[in-house]
């Protein structure tokens, strides 16, 4: 039965591949600046903005240069930030009732991925007023244009600023929803590097590690391009450059603004691309326990690399020497080993454990299951593996192994 379902897999992913010049992939158009948003508004005539983010953010003051540049362009606004870690169906409901009875006519997101993707799935709400966020998970089930979507990231990680995927929570069945549509890509991303200066230095290292756990995946898939390939080794290498300046000092503009450059172009290539079972297995983790999604990839990838095996010993000896951890003339094995180690010195310099320590022995199958399900036949993994061979992969990374 597996031997049919490698074939399903691989034709399927092979359609989207050759499919992949075709579809209506969009960048969104950044600037670099809050103060653009007052030319934003203008351009789009909008009217109302709902502006998306979660305590911490409004909190520190982040929203407080977006709000000054609306009230300079005279724009009324209202602050959903609600927003949980891994953003759930209720709020969507909540942000989405608040959208309507403002009269909004724009979502703004600040934050991480949480706020980006509570807001588009807030605008596929918004666009499809009857339909559950349920009805419109999976592939291509949003098609209408969504209302104009500013995202402002305030952690150089997630890439979501570029991306067609909202993660929603259905906190319920602690499972993800993954919304994946064209539409949802942003608008605009306003990427000002001076805001990502407040992010706690655990913060900082878990979204950077995110960032490069979307460009080796983006890399090692099946289903890549000569622009997602450079965009990978240009991201990794910015990401190895700059992730642990930032970490030990928050306040150095260049390489804040190099780690927010390397998470857009991340997002740009996994977006055309795609992930692979590190994503899978850090969806069910979050949807599971609420383990942060930077935090879990992070964990997870040194592990899925090396189950991987020689399938991209190749593709990350190229990633090492981008990385510059590793020579041109070391055997494929030897580099694929050595960038897996500079990937597991970076968690530990950082503060990032080796091991997830919520797991439970008895939510294995459940979590593989579903991990083996968001993965296939959809992502263009270099190596498909069983539900089995996915469970083993959770005891690698829980503590109690």
């Amino acid at each position: 039965m597996f031997f049919l379902k490698t074939v399903f897999c691989r034709v399927f992913q092979g359609a989207f591949r050759i499919a992949l010049p075709l579809l209506p992939y969009r960048e969104p158009e950044t600037v670099t600046s809050c103060s653009e948003l007052q030319r934003i508004t203008e351009k789009e005539k909008v009217k109302s903005v709902l502006i998306v983010t979660d305590k911490g953010i409004a909190e520190n003051g982040l929203t407080e240069p977006i709000e000054e540049a609306l009230k300079c362009a005279k724009i009324s606004y209202t602050v959903y930030d609600k927003t949980c870690p891994n953003p759930t169906v209720h709020n969507v409901e909540e942000a989405y009732s608040v959208y309507r009875q403002n009269g909004c006519d724009c979502l703004l997101a600040v934050g991480g991925g949480s706020s980006m993707d509570c807001a588009k799935a807030v605008g596929a709400r918004a666009v499809y007023p009857k339909k559950s966020v349920g009805k419109m998970k999976g592939i291509l089930r949003v098609l209408r244009p969504l209302p104009t979507l500013v995202a402002v990231p305030t952690t150089a990680g997630t890439g979501s600023e570029t991306t067609l995927a909202a993660i929603i929570t259905d906190s319920e069945k602690h499972h993800k929803y993954a919304l994946m549509s064209f539409p949802l890509i942003p608008h605009y991303a306003v990427l000002d590097p001076t805001l990502t200066y407040s992010l706690p230095k655990s913060l900082t290292a878990t979204t950077g590690m995110d960032a490069l756990t979307h460009a080796v995946e983006a890399y090692i898939g099946r289903s890549t391009t000569k622009q997602t390939r450079q965009l990978s080794l240009d991201a990794v290498k910015l990401i190895f450059d700059n992730i642990e300046t930032v970490y030990r000092d928050g306040n150095n503009l260049q390489a804040r603004k190099n780690m927010l450059e390397a998470s857009y172009m991340a997002g740009v290539a996994f977006s055309k691309s795609y992930v692979g079972y590190i994503h899978a297995v850090a969806h069910s983790l979050g949807g599971q326990y609420g383990t942060p999604h930077g935090l879990a990839n992070a964990v997870i990838m040194p592990y899925v690399l090396r189950v991987y095996g020689e399938t991209v010993c190749k593709k990350l000896h190229r990633l090492g020497i981008a990385a510059g951890v590793c020579t041109a003339n070391q055997t494929d094995k030897d580099a694929a080993e050595s960038f897996i180690k500079a990937i597991e010195e970076l968690n530990l310099k950082m503060g990032i454990p080796r091991k997830i320590s919520v797991i439970k022995a008895d939510d294995i199958p459940t979590m593989a299951k579903n991990a083996e399900k968001e993965a296939n036949p959809l992502y263009p993994v270099p190596k498909l593996m069983t539900v089995s061979e996915l469970e083993s992969i959770y005891y690698q990374i829980s503590d109690w192994s």
